[in-house]
């Protein structure tokens, strides 16, 4: 059985491998073609370009890139099509993956199409499932209340668990050695985004937030995961902080740094479910452009953008988004949780179990959902 995928971005490529390994896993004698990062290589995929090339984001980015990107959408579907595979398993990347998929559904509109990752319809344009069923059969999703929204458009969708839960913590005895470096004093991890704008935007608040913070806290250390992509950036951005932060590029001291602070700082985004698994209490702020903001509040359907509040059902994590995201508003929110965080303790794990922790892993999971569909298909 041959299966060919496309994953376009790093979050997609750890998805696409968790996959890759459990089809290998439940059904020998799989193989695999398409486009995919190092970790789904790793599981056995020749990818047809660099990932790379498709990770970009947002219209000023994508316009210089357009005519080249278009070339990669017709020159993917035509290996889609010469591969003859038994489904195609789009991963995220909506952009990219669903003008693939629309060309290969014109050409072979018998085979099955698989997205992995739902679109988030329930937060603003519900109209996206209804287009997307247009080319997509079955969706692989990775919250335990979008499956409704993907049937009501005319897919089927498992939920098939959120990769946070099968990331590994900490060993107790590295959080125990980043702890003796930092001496005592409470422990602010400092998340200012991914993105050169984020980081931009978002930097000078953390900063004044911990001039704030600093007269109550004077022991106050500051731990900064970044990645390679905005690590000079940062170092600019926090030259003028009132506490030298310590800037961290490794995953294991990353999840050292989860594993030792005692709050957390955090631009909006999947961090706040790491945090969630890591069992550190969050303030979550974000700040963009104002039109930006405008538009994405008139078009939201949902009342926080946090996924801890979403999943857990209640409002524990503080948000502070465009005007709100202030110095002046956020300290006081960190310095609550630093007195006491029951309520979001609470969420957090109410959010992990709810996203399939201690069940099967979601890799396990999701290729089960693949097999599952292809059967349906085979019977139909």
């Amino acid at each position: 059985m041959k299966l060919f995928l496309i994953a376009g971005e790093p979050s997609g490529d750890r998805l696409g491998a968790a996959l890759m390994a459990g089809l290998k896993a439940l059904a020998p004698g799989v193989t695999f073609a398409g486009v995919g990062g190092p970790l789904m290589q790793a599981e056995g995929l020749a990818s047809l370009f660099p990932m790379e090339e498709l990770s970009v984001m947002g219209i000023a980015e994508i316009l210089p890139k357009y005519r080249h990107l278009k070339r990669r959408i017709a020159e993917t579907a035509a290996a889609a099509l010469a591969a003859e595979p038994a489904t195609l398993i789009t991963i995220d990347s909506p952009d990219f993956c669903l003008r693939v998929a629309r060309i290969v559904k014109a050409a072979r509109p018998g085979l099955r199409t698989i997205h992995y990752v739902a679109p988030s319809v329930w937060a603003w344009r519900p109209g996206r499932a209804a287009k997307m069923a247009q080319v997509i059969d079955h969706v692989l999703a990775l919250l335990p209340f979008e499956p409704p929204y993907m049937t009501a458009a005319g897919m089927t969708c498992d939920f098939v668990g959120h990769p946070v839960v099968a990331e590994p913590l900490a060993p107790a005895a590295d959080v125990a050695a980043l702890h003796a470096t930092l001496g005592p004093g409470p422990v602010l991890l400092a998340l200012p985004g991914s993105r050169r704008g984020e980081v931009a935007r978002l930097a000078p608040v953390i900063g004044a937030t911990l001039g704030l913070l600093l007269p109550r806290h004077p022991g106050l250390r500051v731990l900064l995961p970044t990645v390679r992509g905005v690590a000079g950036l940062v170092r600019e951005r926090v030259a003028d902080w009132p506490v030298a932060p310590q800037i961290i590029e490794t995953a294991a001291e990353k999840r050292a740094a989860f594993g030792a602070a005692d709050v957390a700082l955090a631009a909006s985004g999947t961090v706040s479910l790491e945090l969630a698994a890591a069992g550190v209490p969050m303030v979550i702020a974000y700040d963009m452009h104002p039109l930006t903001l405008w538009l994405m509040r008139r078009a939201a359907l949902v009342d926080t953008v946090t996924l801890v509040n979403l999943v857990s059902e209640t409002r524990v994590v503080p948000e502070f988004l465009g005007r709100d995201c202030r110095a002046e508003r956020i300290a006081p929110a960190l310095e609550a949780l630093l007195a006491g965080a029951k309520g979001q303790r609470a969420a957090m794990a109410l959010t992990m179990q709810r996203l399939g922790q201690g069940g099967e892993a979601p890799g396990l999971r999701a290729a089960r959902s693949v097999l599952g569909a292809l059967g349906a298909a085979h019977h139909a």
